[in-house]
């Protein structure tokens, strides 16, 4: 492990305690888990420019063609359900 110091605010130092009280743990292993889930969820994230690469992509296959489809919006899809 490497060591590191960090600052908390008076507030996260309260928070952090109480957490490491409740799960009879250090606090230096609540950060840690915290720290490991931040990493978890940032890694799967795409970057902002993939996601909506990806959205223009999907939004593209389902172009009906329309050009008044936000003022008929209910008129659209009451003739996509009814087939």
């Amino acid at each position: 492990m490497v060591r590191t110091q960090i600052q908390l605010t008076e507030e996260q130092a309260r928070l952090v305690k109480q957490i490491a009280a409740e799960r009879h743990t250090s606090m230096a292993e609540v950060i840690r888990d915290g720290l490991d889930r931040l990493l978890r969820s940032s890694a799967n994230a795409l970057p902002q420019e993939d996601r909506i690469r990806r959205a223009i992509e999907v939004a593209g296959r389902y172009r009906s063609g329309a050009t008044d489809g936000s003022t008929e919006h209910d008129k659209h899809l009451a003739e996509a359900f009814s087939g």
